[in-house]
């Protein structure tokens, strides 16, 4: 056997770009005087544009699984790629003034990148280990990346929560995994989908439950949701856009990957999905209606957006649009919620609601950011987000679930309240909220976000067309 015919490195040329240029990124840091700091977001844009560069050619090779079915070279992997890479660039767009005046910015940068690698091989992991191993580095540098402003209270209080609850939560996913290993004799995937058909159903279903249950905390699903409106309300603005995006994307592929190989004769896995989903839509965007800070609101709003998501994963194996109508939710969830926390960035990390009364007139570029954004997650048309739920709709009632997506349904009404309740003061009440000193890269990014979000929307079928050649293997 010849051991290069089955690790060929060309496979993972993005992965190791993310590595090895996080590890030049940490040295410039390290070695670069204190006024050239800045010079690190430069060499981690250069090396997103590289990774984005050496995935595009993969998504014309043959779909197949490598590293001895470890790890996939699917659609599904390649696409999760190209959205953690560019989820990553506007962050760092972001971070740029934001950690202008921080003396350790450049080793803030390496850790984007490295956080962003956790996502990628996340999405990509065919092989248990790799899952434990990819969740561990995204939450490890997630942990760090949130409590970067040390002396921040709020910070040092989010990433606390996002520790302790991790370290519970990984925990049960190393578990869940033993007991899957104990099941099939074998952590590959593959391995799982011949190992599991004779196996017991209460330990199966116990498995399956703490695996699910380590997944979710990556995505901000409930039981393990808490940490993510913490998150978004006092890590650096940048970061809270970065990690209610990034693990999200990692996370629901691996979850689809998963429930693809477990036998449906021993455990409904496609029931409890379900419920997963429709207790995060409902407490998220419930909870969201009482919130006054906007950076909390968008946190609840992030976990409504994952029980939309899951949606997608229940359908997998009964619809045809379910693997794409996850990857284009992926899209538009990205763009929309990176341009709402651009707009966050830009404005000097305001948050409060009232503090936005106002900014439709006083700054009409940012306020139609905010409403694009907004409304693109509502699923308004022409917005990518308007695509995105009838895709999740569609898919979902074709699975049967026809309970979920009339649930989901009305979960959009009730969100479409406490989006408004930021829309509306900004153009019908007084105020004036302070813009940006100078002209910003953040809200440049910001603005580059929600013109994506209409030219995705606008340009659905192209995107959906790509998106129905994708497989996800095994």
């Amino acid at each position: 056997m010849n051991p290069q015919a089955h690790m060929p490195t060309g496979d993972v040329v993005p992965e190791l770009v993310l590595l090895v240029g996080a590890v030049v990124v940490l040295l410039y840091a390290l070695f670069a005087p204190r006024s050239r700091q800045g010079g690190a977001a430069v060499l981690a844009l250069l090396v997103l544009a590289i990774a984005v560069i050496t995935t595009l050619p993969l998504l014309q090779r043959d779909q197949a699984l490598t590293f001895f079915d470890t790890y996939a070279r699917d659609g599904a992997a390649l696409w999760a790629k190209l959205i953690v890479s560019g989820v990553t660039a506007v962050s760092v767009a972001l971070s740029v003034a934001w950690f202008r005046t921080d003396a350790r910015q450049g080793e803030y940068y390496a850790l984007l990148l490295l956080s962003a690698l956790g996502a990628v091989l996340l999405a990509g992991a065919a092989d248990l280990m790799q899952v434990v191993l990819a969740l561990l580095l995204s939450s490890a540098t997630g942990y760090t990346l949130a409590a970067y402003h040390r002396q921040s209270r709020r910070a040092a209080e989010a990433a606390m929560k996002y520790y302790l609850l991790g370290a519970l939560t990984n925990g049960a996913l190393v578990f869940g995994v033993v007991l899957l290993f104990g099941l099939a004799s074998t952590t590959t995937f593959t391995g799982l989908l011949a190992g599991l058909r004779a196996a017991d159903p209460f330990p199966l279903s116990v498995a399956t439950g703490l695996v699910v249950v380590g997944l979710a905390f990556k995505m901000g699903a409930v039981p393990a949701h808490a940490w993510m409106p913490d998150l978004a309300e006092g890590a650096p603005a940048p970061v809270a856009a970065f990690l209610t995006v990034a693990p999200k994307v990692g996370a629901l592929v691996a979850l689809a990957r998963l429930v693809a190989v477990l036998p449906e004769s021993q455990i409904n896995w496609r029931l409890l999905v379900a419920v997963v989903a429709a207790c995060t839509m409902t407490l998220g965007n419930l909870v969201a209606l009482w919130q006054d800070d906007v950076r909390r609101l968008l946190g609840w709003s992030a976990v409504s957006q994952t029980g939309y998501g899951l949606m997608a994963v229940v359908a997998l194996g009964r619809s045809g649009l379910a693997l794409p109508s996850l990857l284009f939710f992926l899209v538009a969830y990205a763009l929309a919620n990176l341009a709402a926390f651009g707009v966050v960035v830009t404005l000097l990390g305001r948050t409060e609601r009232r503090a936005y009364a106002g900014l439709g007139r006083s700054h009409p570029v940012l306020g139609l950011v905010v409403v694009v954004s907004l409304l693109s997650l509502v699923g308004v048309p022409p917005l990518a987000g308007f695509t995105a739920k009838l895709l999740l709709f569609g898919a979902t009632i074709a699975a049967g679930y026809t309970w979920l997506a009339v649930l989901a349904l009305a979960n959009t009404v009730v969100s479409l309240a406490y989006y408004a309740r930021i829309i509306g003061p900004m153009y019908f009440e007084a105020g004036a909220p302070p813009g940006p000193r100078e002209p910003s890269l953040a809200g440049a990014a910001a603005v580059t976000a929600a013109v994506a979000v209409l030219v995705a929307g606008l340009g659905a079928e192209m995107l959906l067309q790509e998106f129905m050649l994708v497989r996800l293997l095994p």
